[in-house]
């Protein structure tokens, strides 16, 4: 059996290697190919193109690594059962069960290094990734996004700070302003919160109240319920330089949370995004486990039919976790039964089957 094993761990990584490989360059060119137009045409070379291809490839492994291994976990075991190779097993004593737990074993290590990859590698570049749009990007290099706390240069070329920024709601608290005249201040204004307003023309225009202005060349201190500053240009502009909480881990995600929660904020998603870092690296476990059962109780194909099967099931798993998550974001149902009851059915389902397998 070791030879056996030896055989198929060797086939089973070659081919997930290839399939992880070019699914995440696939898709990584083509995010790269939907930014194109946002980038300095002469900065772009081919080796910067490398540069953010191999940047962005930690988050679509992250997020493909499940549908990779049912794939691939098909498409050896079917043509192993096709051609027999199964029943020459069990003809020398051997038992299907026993021959697959190495790779039971292998789902349990995919789903540990999976949370790996989305608590550790997928924020660390993420936050690389924002510093090569700094410096290819158009617009993007007068923004800076540090710990929650948003810089950038205006239109009028003044200093912008934002303590914390509300996506969903286009909300910006802590806005402090500073206008220069050189090198020197001229006047701060402070306001506790800044919100985007569009008026009937679709024209939109940040309207900050609670403003206390400082006029440091008049030395008057000023103060008003609103005012209009038409220099800050559109949140989708300095959005850009934030990290999305697909790109955070639990961590980052709870301090968020808790900030948010500290300004009078409470936000669904992020109870959600939380609650999900951990259920969705368990698929990668399901997904193998399926794909092992699938391949010797069903009658499979060869390898269209088994990557066909397997981008089926996968579409299906996706489309019902994200209409689950969808379900806990607009608080339909809780964050805990919206992000762990397609896991824990997909789980129940691949153990079923698994304990179907003919001996």
């Amino acid at each position: 059996m070791k030879t056996l094993y030896r055989y198929y761990i060797t086939e089973f990584l070659k081919i997930l290697g290839i399939l992880t490989l070019g699914l995440g360059l696939i898709f990584s060119l083509l995010d790269l190919v939907d930014k194109i137009d946002d980038f300095v045409p002469k900065k772009l070379s081919i080796v910067k193109v490398a540069e953010y291809v191999v940047l962005s490839f930690p988050k679509y492994l992250y997020y493909l690594l499940p549908m990779s291994l049912l794939i691939c976990s098909l498409f050896v075991f079917s043509h192993a059962s096709r051609h027999k190779e199964i029943i020459a097993v069990k003809a020398m004593g051997g038992r299907a069960k026993r021959l697959f737990s190495p790779f039971v074993i292998a789902g349990l290590i995919f789903s540990g290094l999976s949370f790996f990859i989305g608590e550790i590698v997928v924020p660390d570049f993420s936050d690389r990734i924002l510093e090569f749009k700094k410096e290819n990007m158009k617009k993007i290099g007068k923004v800076s996004f540090n710990e929650g706390t948003i810089w950038l240069r205006t239109a009028n070329n003044s200093l912008v700070r934002i303590g914390l920024y509300v996506p969903d709601q286009r909300i910006a608290k802590g806005v402090s302003i500073f206008e220069l005249d050189g090198d020197k201040l001229r006047r701060r204004i402070e306001a506790g919160e800044a919100s985007w307003k569009v008026d009937e023309h679709g024209k939109g225009l940040w309207k900050l109240s609670g403003v206390t202005t400082y006029d440091v060349a008049g030395g008057k201190i000023t103060r008003s319920a609103e005012m209009n500053f038409p220099y800050l240009e559109s949140p989708d502009f300095f959005s850009s330089a934030m990290k999305k909480p697909d790109e955070m881990g639990i961590v980052d995600l709870y301090r968020y949370a808790e900030k948010l929660k500290a300004s009078g904020f409470r936000d669904a998603k992020l109870g959600v995004d939380i609650q999900a870092r951990l259920s969705y690296p368990l698929a990668n476990l399901f997904m193998l486990v399926l794909g092992l059962s699938l391949s010797l109780i069903g009658r499979s194909g060869g390898g269209l039919f088994a990557a066909g099967l397997g981008i089926s099931i996968c579409f299906i798993y996706w489309l019902a976790y994200t209409f689950m998550l969808s379900m806990g974001y607009a608080r339909v149902v809780p964050a805990v039964v919206a992000t762990w009851v397609i896991p824990s059915i997909s789980g129940a389902v691949a153990m079923y089957l698994f304990n179907r397998i003919p001996e």
